[in-house]
């Protein structure tokens, strides 16, 4: 096929290859494997804050010591061996922490992420931009219940997971482990703090090709990329059996070898640095080129609309964000405080980097600049929220607002795409560099956490920052590599199904209207 379907053909083909994709995935992971019992204690649960934490973090809701008895006599004995383990019960405190965290996610995206983006283009389009955030959102959800969450968060190889959530089977009831022996939460708590994740992920590809693309190929597109990029670097960089497995050395090589292959590796990524923002943002950089340029893009003033709601979308991400990181500690302790005060921190740095380098490059500082200043730093302390020091998290952010601002316009024009919206220039290069950044500052002589040793729950005495900065860069490097391969080839199937871009008339018209039938403002 060489052309593009088109008109109501192209809109049924969209829905129905979206609703094959899921079915036929769901169908093969259940088909390979058999039916599992539900758990106990869930196996899937991955390290959304790697395997570091902070060194001087006390376990939460540790046993209590065992008390100063007598010895038993032989026959007490054989019956207390004889007992059945209680099972794990869920932390009140945590649960509902990690509710809140995700209810902040998805007001990350809905309505953060959409204002942010719907201010930055022409009136003409923003309602096509919000569309486009909103259902990207909500299918994304179903998918992360149907098998997503599944190939994330389950046991399988060390590149994806396998079938035992399939639908959501065993969810309900199930106790997720956290980052501390013993403390359980909720697997649907997990369930859906994750899925928030996933969510907002594929949502922020849109910027970077908006005011051109189809509505129908953004849905074909995401349902590719969702299965093939993100679960498949959720589950490399996230999964590990859990703290519980690592009760001695020995214990601990198996646990690592069932463990996701960049966890394995040591990779540290707190809340996403590389599952969603390099990868969302090579995504974006892959659709730039692929789809091509807007229609008058460096010939005539392309400027965004609404500046104001701008500036009220970056506040709710600055706001979300803090259950972004400081959720995933997973647990509500010292951990988690530490997140929190770090996305505070490096936020407010890169506003202030940002804006001083507008300043000195173009003689005056724009709001448009301290609040994408804002994204950048949020960007950048996201694999680094609870494995630095604050100092640490300070220069992270000061660092991200100035290469985030040459990314937005240096490296812009070496690059000759045309990303809308700029998520390659903020996220992509503010992911890798809080990616690579974590490695240096996540050292305890700066200040940080150092690399954690779940057998005695202390962290390792021994830190190279050289060796941690090159495992970083094979993180950054996979996540690259993936997400590129599967964009290309995902952009390459919707453009010869039902067609990437709209035509030059519905362009000209404005997506609003030639898209969606409606206009956001009557003038």
């Amino acid at each position: 096929m060489t052309t593009a379907l088109s008109g109501s053909r192209a809109r049924a083909f969209a829905f129905a290859m979206l609703l094959a994709a899921t079915t036929l995935c769901s169908t093969f992971l259940a088909s390979a494997q058999t039916a599992p019992e539900a758990p106990v204690a869930s196996e899937s649960v991955a390290a959304t804050s790697s395997d570091a934490a902070p060194a001087d973090a006390a376990p939460a809701d540790a046993a209590p010591a065992e008390a100063a008895t007598a010895p038993a006599a032989p026959a007490a004995d054989a019956a207390a061996e004889a007992a059945p383990a209680p099972a794990p019960t869920a932390n009140k405190g945590d649960t509902a922490w990690i509710m809140v965290c995700a209810a902040l996610v998805i007001f990350m995206a809905l309505p953060g992420l959409a204002l942010f983006y719907g201010g930055l283009v022409r009136s003409k389009n923003v309602l096509s931009i919000l569309m486009q955030c909103l259902v990207v959102f909500s299918l994304v959800a179903v998918l992360w219940a149907v098998y997503g969450y599944s190939l994330a968060f389950t046991a399988g190889n060390a590149f994806i997971g396998g079938g035992d959530r399939l639908f959501g089977a065993g969810l309900n009831g199930a106790m997720a482990a956290t980052f501390t022996k013993g403390v359980y939460i909720p697997e649907l708590v997990f369930f859906v703090f994750q899925g928030a994740f996933a969510c907002i992920t594929c949502a922020l590809i849109v910027g970077a090709f908006a005011e051109r693309v189809k509505f129908a190929g953004v849905l074909l597109f995401t349902v590719i990329w969702f299965t093939f990029a993100y679960t498949p670097m959720a589950h490399m960089v996230w999964f590990f059996p859990g703290p519980d497995a690592f009760t001695d050395a020995e214990a601990a090589k198996t646990a690592t070898a069932a463990a996701g292959f960049l966890w394995a590796k040591g990779a540290l990524d707190f809340a996403g640095g590389t599952v969603v923002h390099i990868n969302a943002a090579i995504a974006g950089l892959v659709g730039a080129y692929v789809i091509g340029p807007r229609i008058g893009y460096k010939r005539e003033a392309i400027k965004p609309h609404n500046l104001t709601q701008t500036m009220v979308g970056a506040s709710i991400l600055w706001v979300g964000w803090f259950g972004f990181n400081a959720g995933s500690a997973l647990e509500a302790n010292g951990v988690a405080a530490l997140a929190f005060v770090n996305t505070f921190l490096a936020t407010a740095a890169a506003v202030l980097s940002w804006s001083a380098a507008e300043w000195i490059a173009r003689g005056k500082p724009s709001m448009l600049g301290g609040a994408s200043g804002a994204v950048a730093g949020l960007v950048a302390i996201t694999p680094a929220a609870g494995l630095v020091g604050l100092m640490g998290a300070i220069a992270m952010g000061a660092i991200a607002g100035v290469v985030c601002f040459w990314g937005v316009t240096g490296l812009k024009k070496l690059l000759r795409a045309d990303d809308s919206l700029d998520v390659f220039g903020v996220h992509g290069v503010g992911g890798i560099a809080g990616a690579l950044l974590t490695g240096v500052f996540a050292a305890p002589s700066l200040g940080g956490a150092g690399l954690w040793d779940y057998v005695t729950e202390t962290a390792l005495a021994d830190y190279s920052i050289a060796s941690q900065v090159w495992v970083q860069l094979q993180g950054v490097l996979v996540t690259v590599a993936l997400s590129g391969v599967v964009s290309l080839v995902a952009f390459m199937v919707v453009k010869y199904t039902v067609g990437l871009r709209v035509n030059e008339d519905a362009e000209r018209e404005g997506l609003d209207i030639a898209s969606h039938g409606e206009a956001a403002y009557e003038h």
